[in-house]
């Protein structure tokens, strides 16, 4: 491990994650607040971008509707606090539950396809479960609903930025230490070996079936975590949080990062945030109105990472360190 912290990427970790735990003292010392707010985002983009590559990266699985899960785990719940359930020991795990099972009951469908029509089929789903969202006219439809945010009593007073953010983060690190061990675990080797032969892997006797499933599910759950957060983030919950779109920046985020590398998907919400938020102004400065069109200069860096640094941000660190 200590040799591990002389590499690039180590160190470059380490740094990152001790600036992350002191960020909301860094911000109130500069009073630089905002920055909190941009800080928890990019801690629960993180959590979902992590989700994500479980199946993606690790596994192969391209799923366009991943952000259906963000949308599952952020209604249940906006739902149950329009009902007056504002207790978060009810109302997390309703979510993840939900999450969970919709996880199972999508992956036992979509996973028996293949390629494009695993992409199409997951898109499929994501798109009902949005339209769906969009017609719930008692839960606000298209314009969403205000919530208000889960309640720890005599535990956590989530209303103080610092602490849901501390909440967020250590949240993240555990996601990351689940990451770590899905990763290295016979079972993550069985779902890495499928990504790379499927055939040899049934032919060795190995249920892809039942694996891959597996991971979708747990992947579906983790989704529906970071759904959770959003919701309570924002107090806040809209069909938005679950189109195709955010869907695709997630994609966007793992393959910026890494795909298939632990820290990766932080790498990439990082960067992909860092970008949103100074590329506008940047444009701007050369001609007034051109920042809202910063994804035009985003494109073709991403195009330019694909190409040349195919292990993304986290191959850019140097090699790895086992």
């Amino acid at each position: 491990m200590i040799a591990a912290l002389r590499t690039p990427r180590g160190l470059a970790t380490a740094l990152i994650l001790l600036v992350m735990a002191a960020l909301p003292l860094l911000t109130q010392a500069f009073d630089q607040r905002y920055l909190l707010s941009i800080g928890t985002r990019i801690v629960i983009w993180s959590i979902a971008a992590v989700s994500l590559n479980m199946i993606l990266g690790y596994g192969g699985l391209v799923s366009f509707g991943h952000a259906m899960f963000f949308g599952i785990g952020g209604y249940a719940v906006g739902i149950l606090s329009a009902h007056g359930v504002s207790s978060g020991w009810i109302q997390w795990p309703v979510a993840i539950l939900a999450a969970t099972v919709w996880a199972v009951l999508i992956g036992a469908l979509s996973l028996r396809t293949r390629g494009l029509y695993f992409i199409m089929i997951t898109l499929a789903f994501a798109q009902l479960v949005y339209y769906v969202g969009s017609g719930l006219e008692a839960y606000g439809g298209d314009d969403g609903l205000n919530i208000s945010r889960s309640r720890f009593p005599g535990l956590i007073d989530l209303r103080d930025k610092a602490n849901f953010y501390w909440v967020c983060f250590a949240l993240l690190c555990g996601s990351l230490w689940f990451c770590s061990r899905y990763a290295n675990s016979r079972f993550g080797l069985v779902i890495r070996g499928a990504k790379s032969n499927e055939l040899r892997m049934m032919a060795l006797g190995f249920p892809v079936f039942r694996y891959r499933l597996a991971a979708f599910t747990i992947s579906g759950a983790f989704g529906g975590l970071s759904g959770i957060l959003l919701a309570n983030e924002g107090a806040y919950i809209s069909p938005a949080m679950m189109s195709w779109m955010k869907s695709g920046d997630l994609i966007v985020i793992i393959v910026l990062g890494g795909m298939g590398t632990l820290f990766g998907p932080l790498y990439g919400t990082i960067a992909f945030f860092v970008l949103e938020e100074a590329l506008p102004p940047i444009l701007n400065l050369a001609h007034k109105g051109w920042g809202e069109y910063w994804m035009i200069v985003f494109g073709p860096l991403l195009v330019l990472i694909a190409l040349y640094a195919r292990g993304g941000i986290d191959s850019l660190l140097g090699r790895r360190h086992d």
